[in-house]
């Protein structure tokens, strides 16, 4: 049958579950609280420099091919991705650097620098990763976790593939090396956990990016969201901007539709939020029917860190730097740093930081002769009590003072453009609980059944993609949320 269904917010999970759903005949309009589509794919444009406000690497491409696919469409005919070569360049506390890409004996020729004793671990680490790939991704990543059983059918699997150990013990199995342990396990970190506390389940993004690379769309990532909103109004679906929703309403127990801030009411069979998770309960959903996502339960759940970033434009260009696309600097501090962000919650004097130069792929970002960056520091969320407005200039200048000292030279007196935004800004304008740039924390109990599920056990049709959801932060997750509720709802 089919239905009228309000998708919550323009991020990429729900982008994605909008054409999902309209490819099966469904209606749908989808109501974003922003000016522009995208979420944190949110886009800024800048005196001729376009910064891409959120995710810059493109994993897993397969996922977007299949949504051009199931509307009819190519989707090279709507956006263009490119290979990055290095994946990444990281640099430890020395300045020393690392590359690695797809290339077996390339990474192993990067690995002999630092510790040749580790490329026979790191070449049986990467065939250990194939297994937690194969169950991980492959299969579990866009199945549904909606029952105890559903997880326990998977246990033996997981205690076989180890994921009890954290994603940095497991690779300190294999790698012997400090700094090239570091190097194997910062993943987690992309989509917001901590190496010393995720699963190891999450050391399955290494061989993802092994099977199908790290990308980078033409136009920015922003180029994918205006892609995806194409797509969707040719199939006859519609995007309502600065439309915030101020309620879910609830008859019987099942979502009816959505009220607006400006007071407009607009019923439904099905919602789809890609609102965060904690936000959508506390916020859109009135607590008489709530039994499961109290607001108690809520405050139990641990949080992902949240993020400061800098986005900036120059008027020369840095080609001679030594930098690459992505570029992942590491302090000497790693294990403490990462206990005062996800633990004592607290703002450290030093930082680790990823660094994105996107004009040296694409020029086209910054207007000729100039450069576009972003820096990105992991902080924690507002749990930390940091006073960001006092704070937020201070921090922001030992940062760039960092990289003009030892990346960028001149860079503060060749900066034409400037934007930063702090964990007040996923609070305040994503909605995000906490200032949480990632929602719910990817550690083992938080995982798969544990995690908030796609499907809402307090409100019937009501469904959720993104990050806060299964199987979690990251683009090939929040794409695959999508794939989950598209499948639940043609099921009904």
């Amino acid at each position: 049958m089919k239905k009228n269904i309000i998708v919550i917010g323009s991020g990429f999970g729900g982008l994605a579950a909008a054409s999902r759903l309209l490819s099966q005949g469904h209606q749908v309009t989808i109501f974003e609280k922003l000016d522009k589509p995208g979420g944190r794919a949110y886009v800024y444009e800048m005196d001729g420099f376009t910064f891409d406000g959120g995710p810059t690497v493109i994993t897993a491409p397969f996922l977007f091919d299949e949504i051009f696919s199931a509307a009819g469409k190519d989707r090279k005919d709507y956006f263009r991705l490119v290979p990055c070569d290095p994946f990444y360049r990281i640099f430890d506390w020395h300045h020393e650097k690392f590359d690695y890409n797809s290339d077996h004996e390339f990474t192993l020729s990067e690995i002999e620098k630092f510790n040749p004793d580790d490329k026979q671990g790191y070449t049986d680490f990467l065939k250990t990763t194939k297994a937690i790939f194969d169950k991980g991704f492959v299969e579990l990543a866009d199945q549904p976790f909606l029952s105890v059983w559903d997880m326990l059918k998977v246990v033996p699997d997981l205690l076989r593939l180890q994921s009890h150990k954290s994603v940095y013990k497991y690779v300190s199995q294999y790698i012997e090396n400090d700094f090239l342990r570091r190097c194997f396990s910062f993943h987690p970190l992309l989509v917001g956990g901590n190496p010393f506390d995720t699963t190891s389940i999450y050391a399955m993004i290494h061989y993802l990016e092994r099977e199908w690379g790290v990308h980078y769309a033409m136009g920015g990532t922003g180029a994918i969201v205006d892609a995806l909103v194409d797509l969707i109004e040719e199939q006859g679906g519609k995007v309502q901007l600065n439309s915030e929703i101020d309620q879910i309403l609830v008859e019987n127990g099942s979502a009816t539709g959505v009220r607006l801030k400006n007071g407009d009411v607009h019923k439904a069979d099905v919602i789809v939020s890609n609102a965060d998770v904690a936000f959508t309960y506390k916020n859109m959903i009135s607590p008489e029917h709530r039994k499961k996502y109290t607001d108690k339960k809520i405050e139990r759940i641990k949080f992902s860190n949240s993020l400061f970033v800098i986005y900036f434009g120059t008027n020369r260009t840095y080609r001679d730097s030594g930098l690459a696309h992505h570029n992942i600097i590491l302090g000497e501090r790693y294990k403490e740093l990462l206990n005062d962000i996800f633990h004592e919650k607290k703002l450290s004097d030093d930082f680790s930081l990823y660094l994105h130069v996107p004009t040296l792929t694409d020029p086209s970002m910054a207007p000729e002769g100039c450069e576009s960056f972003y820096v990105l520091s992991p902080v924690p969320h507002l749990d930390s009590g940091t006073d960001w407005k006092t704070e937020s200039r201070q921090y922001r200048d030992t940062i760039m003072n960092f990289l003009e000292k030892n990346y960028l030279p001149d860079l503060q007196k060749h900066i034409v453009v400037e934007h930063f935004i702090d964990p007040f800004h996923f609070k305040d304008t994503l909605n995000s609980y906490k200032g949480s740039a990632f929602s719910v924390e990817p550690i083992l109990t938080q995982s798969a059944w544990f995690r908030p599920h796609n499907r809402s056990e307090d409100v019937d049709n009501l469904y959720f993609v993104g990050a806060g959801t299964h199987p979690g932060a990251g683009l090939p997750g929040v794409l695959s949320s999508a794939k989950i509720a598209e499948k639940l709802i043609s099921e009904v």
